[in-house]
């Protein structure tokens, strides 16, 4: 209540401790919390928090705990993960922070020092003029970094313009109103998050990060600089980022930078509304099905930046850039919206400090980062890593194609057929069988000791794990079987039976008329004569893709 009171409206025998406080503003206090039944443990842990020194923390980390009491179970859903600091500046830096320090490094080496000063304070201002916006921020972690590294180039920036008066501010021991001295706030920044939760953490967070750069400030030029009451917020936006017109949010003339993380979503794991979503967002165009759910929110901010010079930069997961989905989601990205790669990182592993991020839901993901606009640069860089946990190279590139590759906008689309007179690349067998056809090499034994007939419907089969370790497993074979000896083999028959109760209770249809032939593998794609194997799936440690060549 008193922090949600102007001075000149409290009442005048309030505790003299309490009025000390001063007055914050109505929107981060208003609401009225109701304090809950504290036991002895709960009470010493809140002793312990309010005892420990919050002012060195990286303020990334504040979403992030608040981050840590969402469910695993809920994180998932929505494709929400925990953004390490170290992979948000990966981001950040080849954005605009890069850009912006060589500009000041620039300024501050001009010799003359009345036009420095000039320089340095236009380009005080063109800070303040440069706007952020997360269409997907969580609990803002992406802006909480660029409007902290932001406030640090600025507070660089105030040095250099005032190193000669610095002993005057510290000498003194009055307070500035840091609006007339600090001229980037809070409210340059715009996201938009589907959560309420995560939404209203990130308007706190921002406005914790903003104290603890004016702390910062304070410290540089020993004064106090307070931004009390707080007049200026983040526009954080709770709302479904694909469901709505981004221009709602900000208007694409007023924008400077686009950054995030959208959500790791692969094409299976879609739930119905982020199916919908996508449906809404890719209408009309062939092949969308293959697409991840993040491919949406680079489809959305190719459509936002047309006829700017807005820069985006999106955390995704690789699978973008390889494969089918290059083709269905960058052919259109290139030749209808224009757009062109100014940066990239390379595929490399979503790592953090595991013991910071306890208790949250971690990506076992390979990650790129990408950088684009509506128009080109000649300044293009990828940035190569010589293994996916190593530290990035940063490399010149004359073209940044979207399979992150220094060469021509090529992209290659599916074939169903090969071009020339070769075998088809085809998916193996497939059961479908709830594992009722298989068994290890014991289990085979054991089953033939009870039914021994039934040893020339047994096969050994080959698939990745067979082919790349070495294992045994056999399956039931069916295919052609002698009636006659199936109805001598009872234990099969009661495999059959089983299979045709698994596939019947299938939401899939397919796999409901499958049932009919509950004897054979729903799919058969057995060869006839010689072929090559390639698995499915391999280590990222190989130097090479394994393939056999069997008969």
């Amino acid at each position: 209540q008193v922090l949600d009171t102007e001075s000149t409206k409290r009442q005048k025998t309030l505790d003299e401790d309490l009025a000390r406080f001063p007055y914050i503003n109505g929107q981060l206090f208003a609401d009225t919390i109701r304090i809950p039944s504290f036991t002895a443990a709960m009470r010493e842990a809140l002793l312990t928090a309010c005892r420990f020194d919050w002012t060195r923390i990286s303020p990334a980390l504040f979403g992030s705990l608040f981050q840590a009491v969402m469910l695993p179970e809920e994180q998932r859903k929505g494709g929400a993960h925990y953004t390490s600091e170290k992979n948000i500046l990966k981001t950040i830096h080849p954005l605009f922070l890069d850009a912006l320090e060589a500009e000041f490094e620039k300024i501050k080496a001009n010799r003359s020092i009345n036009k420095r000063k000039l320089e340095l304070e236009g380009f005080h201002t063109k800070l303040s003029t440069l706007t952020f916006f997360d269409p997907a921020c969580g609990c803002g972690n992406f802006l909480i970094l660029a409007y902290r590294e932001l406030r640090l180039l600025e507070i660089k920036v105030l040095e250099t313009i005032y190193a000669d008066d610095l002993s005057k501010f510290k000498g003194g021991a009055r307070e500035f109103k840091i609006d007339t001295f600090c001229k980037i706030d809070v409210d340059q920044f715009y996201g938009i998050e589907i959560e309420e939760f995560p939404a209203r953490i990130a308007e706190a967070a921002m406005w914790l990060v903003d104290h603890q750069m004016n702390m910062k400030l304070s410290e540089t030029f020993g004064q106090a600089f307070a931004r009390l009451p707080l007049k200026k917020s983040a526009h954080i936006r709770h709302a479904n980022a694909l469901d709505i017109d981004w221009r709602e949010v900000i208007a694409p003339e007023k924008l400077s930078y686009m950054l995030g993380n959208p959500p790791f979503r692969g094409k299976s794991d879609q739930t119905a509304e982020q199916k919908k979503d996508m449906a809404l967002v890719f209408q009309g165009l062939k092949g969308a099905g293959v697409l991840d759910y993040v491919a949406a929110w680079f489809k959305k901010a190719a459509e936002y930046i047309q006829g700017t010079h807005i820069v985006v930069a999106f955390v995704s997961t690789n699978s973008i850039t390889q494969g089918q989905q290059v083709a269905v989601l960058w052919q259109p990205l290139l030749a209808q919206y224009g757009i062109h790669l100014h940066f990239a990182h390379r595929t490399f592993k979503w790592t953090i400090d595991e013991k910071k991020a306890e208790g949250m839901h971690i990506a076992n993901v390979h990650v790129v980062v990408i950088g684009f606009a509506a128009v080109n640069t000649a300044n293009k860089q990828l940035f190569e890593y010589e293994t996916i946990t190593a530290e990035p190279l940063a490399i010149a590139a004359k073209n940044i194609n979207p399979y992150l590759v220094d060469a021509a906008d090529t992209v290659i689309g599916e074939r169903s057929k090969p071009l020339c007179s070769v075998p088809e690349m085809l998916f193996g067998n497939k059961p479908v069988d709830d594992g009722n056809f298989f068994f290890t090499d014991e289990q085979k034994n054991e089953f033939l000791r009870h039914e021994p007939q039934a040893i020339g419907l047994i096969r050994p089969v080959l698939s990745t794990n067979e082919f790349l370790y070495g294992e045994k497993r056999w399956c039931l074979w069916l295919k052609d079987a002698d009636p006659a000896l199936l109805g001598k083999c009872p234990l099969v028959l009661e495999r059959i039976e089983r299979v045709k109760t698994f596939r019947q209770a299938s939401t899939k249809k397919p796999t409901q008329k499958s049932a009919a032939f509950a004897q054979l593998f729903s799919e058969i794609r057995q060869p006839s004569g010689n072929f090559l194997l390639f698995p499915l799936t391999s280590s990222e440690n190989r130097c090479y893709i394994p393939l056999g060549f069997f008969d």
